[in-house]
């Protein structure tokens, strides 16, 4: 498998990027792993990348995008906080990922039986972790078909898992200008996915 270039980069539409990422959780899910050198990969990549894709995900580690989307180094650029929401550190790192580096999209990656969710369904308070928590209970709020509301319910936790990455998909273009503006130009797509743990597989919004 090739190392992107810039050229192959800026050919890409973001429905071309989304197209890998598709392609890759299939073959992820089918056990069929393309065949990188990923020493080959290392030295190409040493004096610039060209990433197509920002993928923000949780930190869980059954869920690293480059693995479940089957993707080397240098294809996608990874952002992962505990519970997958943004910031305006994050809002950089979109911007830069886009912007600055050229990707085509960006991913807000959920993942069922999130533990940060199930941390903010139970009302877990520690620490930094209370005030972090804090940023995903408005997604929690949005959820009011369930009666039992904590994480012994898994459905409830799965339903403030997709609120969540709904809240944040608004949230972006809301409070990121450079973001809005590509994506008004056509330059750039932010969509929403669910990992599923139990299968591997992605399911796109």
């Amino acid at each position: 498998m090739k190392t992107l270039t810039r050229d192959m980069q800026q050919a890409l539409t973001p429905d071309n990027a989304l197209e890998l990422l598709k392609a890759g959780n299939m073959r992820f899910v089918s056990n069929l792993k393309m065949n990188r050198n990923l020493l080959q990969q290392l030295n190409e990549t040493r004096d610039g990348q060209y990433p197509f894709a920002a993928i923000l995900s949780c930190i869980d580690s059954r869920a690293p995008a480059e693995l479940i989307f089957d993707q080397g180094l240098g294809d996608i650029f990874s952002i992962r906080i505990a519970g997958n929401f943004i910031n305006d550190d994050i809002l950089g790192s979109m911007e830069f990922a886009s912007k600055i580096a050229g990707s085509k999209l960006i991913v807000v990656l959920g993942h069922t039986h999130c533990g940060a969710i199930k941390g903010v369904c139970d009302g877990i308070q520690l620490g930094h972790l209370t005030q972090m928590l804090d940023k995903i209970k408005p997604a929690v709020e949005l959820v009011t078909d369930e009666v039992v509301r904590n994480s012994s319910n898994l459905s409830f936790v799965n339903k403030v898992v997709y609120r969540n990455i709904e809240l944040t998909l608004k949230q972006i273009p809301q409070r990121s200008p450079v973001l809005k503006e590509l994506v008004a130009e056509g330059q750039l797509k932010i969509i929403g996915a669910v990992y599923d743990i139990e299968t591997g597989e992605v399911k796109f919004l």
